[in-house]
């Protein structure tokens, strides 16, 4: 499907260069115009093919995502995470300071997108990094998603408890 893909879009970049070369020569201004124009074209058409990949190879009946938000970060210093689906490994992922500021700022990211039947699915996600007072932490958090028709959403968010002092990891469905 891939090199479908990547044969349909040479063409549609090839095809416009093609017909440039046919037509007579323009002013160096025009050029550059219609430059940009082919510019402006190739990107809307990059957009395009994204999303008709996604759309292939996620459909929406059954697509599920999962994402990761953190709240302040006082308690728990984030080094990765982990996500299995049906205790198969479906992401592990590794964060940078700049990405782990960006997640405190209010910032989400799409760990894994994938493709799941209708029914029951554990979802068991592992938080690896420093608690409080610069200990080695690890935590897990599991929960069953029920994935029915239509896409599924999975939040899995870090948030400090004031009250003990300890990070809390929650699951949410969307």
């Amino acid at each position: 499907m891939k090199t479908l893909l990547r044969g349909v879009l040479a063409g549609l970049i090839v095809w416009p260069l093609l017909v440039m070369a046919e037509q007579e020569p323009v002013s160096e201004t025009g050029v550059t115009e219609e430059v940009q124009d082919l510019k402006q074209q190739v990107l809307e058409l990059n957009r395009d093919l994204f999303l008709l990949e996604e759309e292939l190879l996620f459909p929406s009946n059954t697509q599920v995502s999962v994402f990761v938000s953190m709240d302040v970060g006082e308690f728990f210093q984030l080094d990765s995470v982990e996500v299995k689906i049906d205790d198969k490994e479906v992401a592990h992922y590794l964060y940078t300071q700049r990405e782990i500021d960006a997640l405190i700022r209010g910032g989400v990211q799409r760990i894994h997108i994938g493709n799941l039947r209708t029914g029951d699915h554990e979802l068991v996600a592992f938080f690896t990094g420093k608690g409080p007072k610069g200990r080695d932490y690890k935590r897990g958090a599991t929960t069953t998603i029920k994935k029915g028709l239509g896409p599924k959403y999975v939040e899995l968010k870090i948030v400090d408890q004031t009250k003990n002092y300890q990070p809390e990891f929650e699951v949410k469905e969307w």
